[in-house]
């Protein structure tokens, strides 16, 4: 028998396998070797970390604008707390101080989602001192400068999306081949 009180349950905000579709985009965009190579990123922990929260905070950013979004963008939000969480344990943190390092995961991304917010509405300029800031470790304002220009372009080529396509994970980051510094 089927439980008589699902109808009262909350709609799924997008299909079971959406979220983690999104997620691994994410993921596989904050990877590709060109933010290291060319664009100044360091490759390390540290680096690799900032640059989902970086693109986590791009796609929020777009759910934001979507009718429903909130819940699509609760679901994306947990799955990468879910993540972290999974990657400290496999990382050998103890039980006892996981929820020390994810508190300090969640500050990191409110922080630098209010800082990429505020600086996005002051111009161009203020992206790339925020991201030189955040992401470069205030070394290098001139390839801040190539990142703010990407991010410029995903929020523009996001912004272009249907919404359906955006929910439906069936979309893709831009490039950042053309914003890359060559030498």
């Amino acid at each position: 028998m089927l439980w008589p009180f699902n109808h009262f349950r909350k709609p799924l905000a997008s299909p079971p396998g959406t979220i983690e579709a999104i997620y691994g985009m994410i993921v596989a965009q904050a990877r590709e070797p060109l933010f290291y190579r060319e664009m100044g990123v360091p490759d390390t922990v540290d680096g690799r970390f900032d640059m989902v929260l970086l693109h986590l905070w791009l796609v929020l950013r777009r759910l934001r604008a979507i009718e429903g979004g909130a819940g699509l963008s609760q679901a994306l939000f947990d799955h990468f707390c879910s993540d972290m969480d999974a990657n400290l344990r496999e990382m050998g943190v103890g039980d006892l101080t996981v929820p020390k390092r994810m508190q300090k995961f969640g500050e990191a991304f409110y922080g630098r989602a209010a800082a990429y917010d505020a600086a996005l509405q002051a111009g161009a300029e203020p992206l790339a001192q925020a991201l030189c800031k955040n992401v470069l470790d205030g070394r290098d304002i001139a390839q801040a400068r190539h990142l703010a220009a990407y991010a410029d372009a995903v929020i523009a080529a996001s912004a272009g999306l249907d919404d359906a396509a955006i929910t439906g994970g069936m979309w893709k980051f831009p490039s950042p081949s053309p914003f890359a510094a060559r030498a």
